[in-house]
């Protein structure tokens, strides 16, 4: 049977003034739910982040990934017949997100303090690096500064080299606690009738995923080492090479599975209970020994051998996939995550969000070219063809 068509998120209409990562990745999601998504760009170049790159049909990576489902509306916010034709669109709005410079929202009358009065049943949810307040409040920041900031770089890499994540991982965790501030906001309103203000800071959304480093390092005691792929406390746990030139990422969680990885997989029962290896600590202590044993058993197998022993003796195991192994993953295609959605290219492919739900289908509509719902949502307003000439004119929209 089909789900209903109805989302969690349907009526409800989103206004974002947002560019790059965080903000969209925030409202997309939003989108994804069903919510109207009305994204507010400036006329002619639009979103800084569609020009990023030109890798998906000539569009760019970033912006296609988080910005489909969504209207694109241009506003030139300097010149006040545009401020005003917003904030009319405000007056129709049950959130608004926003992720400009720190302050700039502010200077221009849109601060949670100011539209709630004139509209209490909105949500206004701003993103920045640092927060609203404190010392850092008007310090730029962008995604590595932040991974910098955060502590994430000084565990991760080499003991030689520390390294950033190979995505925006501030700017991803910051819209994820954006996009469920908004959620409960929107539960919270259900209950009291009134919006409220959500002040997310990238710094703080990237330290609350460090907190198992945090701890480890509790009261001065050393920080995890950098171990590039490797576990730093659990041992064998990370990338090991097969005679082919395959590297295969296992890990061993509990002495059960260390007799298992021995007997089933090394072929050696007896290593279990050597002195060197016979606990995580010991192993942990003698990883190069250990190393040593480890491949100089792989080192006779092939990729595809490894991971069958693995698989055998039941130790989590993984393939190190490139991006072209997970466009082609045989898991995502088993179970339908690949879908379609338009652009100003046409088709191009979409994940699915994470999550199936039975009781209703995602939203999964085009990335909009730059303005291209600009005339239509002024016209919801009671524009006519005189006062968007007079907006052309003066290049407000």
């Amino acid at each position: 049977m089909s789900p209903p068509s109805i989302r969690p998120l349907d009526g409800i209409t989103v206004v974002s003034l947002e560019h790059a990562i965080a903000a969209p990745f925030c409202t997309r999601q939003l989108a994804d739910l069903g919510a109207r998504v009305i994204k507010v760009e400036r006329p002619g170049s639009g979103d800084f982040a569609r020009a990023y790159d030109t890798r998906v049909k000539g569009l760019a990576s970033h912006f296609v990934w988080t910005n489909r489902s969504k209207e694109s509306l241009t506003l030139d916010l300097k010149q006040p017949d545009a401020l005003a034709a917003l904030k009319q669109v405000l007056g129709k709005a049950d959130v608004l997100v926003q992720n400009l410079a720190p302050g700039a929202a502010a200077r221009m009358g849109l601060s949670f303090e100011v539209l709630s009065k004139e509209h209490p049943r909105l949500i206004v949810c701003d993103i920045s690096g640092y927060g609203d307040d404190g010392p850092y409040r008007d310090k730029k920041a962008y995604d590595l500064l932040i991974q910098s900031e955060a502590g994430f770089l000084s565990v991760t890499g080499t003991p030689e080299s520390p390294s950033k994540a190979g995505n925006s991982v501030a700017d991803i965790a910051a819209g994820m606690y954006a996009y469920t501030g908004v959620l409960s906001a929107l539960l919270l309103r259900g209950k009291t009738g009134q919006g409220s203000h959500i002040d997310v800071s990238m710094l703080e959304s990237l330290a609350e995923w460090m907190g198992y480093p945090l701890y480890y390092a509790f009261d001065g005691a050393p920080p995890p080492p950098r171990t590039a792929a490797s576990h730093a406390s659990i041992y064998p746990y990370g990338p090991f090479e097969a005679g082919d030139g395959g590297t295969v990422m296992l890990g061993l969680q509990n002495e059960r599975e260390w007799k298992a990885f021995c007997e089933g997989v090394l072929k050696n029962a007896a290593l279990a209970g050597d002195l060197r290896f016979d606990s995580n600590a010991r192993r942990n202590q003698h990883r190069d020994a250990l190393t040593t044993l480890i491949l100089d058993v792989f080192g006779k197998l092939t990729t595809e051998q490894v991971v069958a022993r693995l698989d055998e003796a039941q130790i989590a195991n993984a393939r190190m996939n490139d991006m072209a192994d997970l466009w082609a993953h045989p898991q995502l295609k088993a179970r339908g995550r690949w879908t379609a959605v338009g652009s100003p290219a046409g088709d191009i492919p979409a994940l699915l969000p994470p999550g199936r739900n039975n009781a209703f289908d995602y939203r999964m509509d085009p990335v909009p070219a730059v303005g291209q719902h600009t005339e239509a949502i002024l016209r919801e307003l009671g524009q006519g063809d005189a006062q968007m000439a007079a907006l052309r004119a003066t290049r407000a929209i």
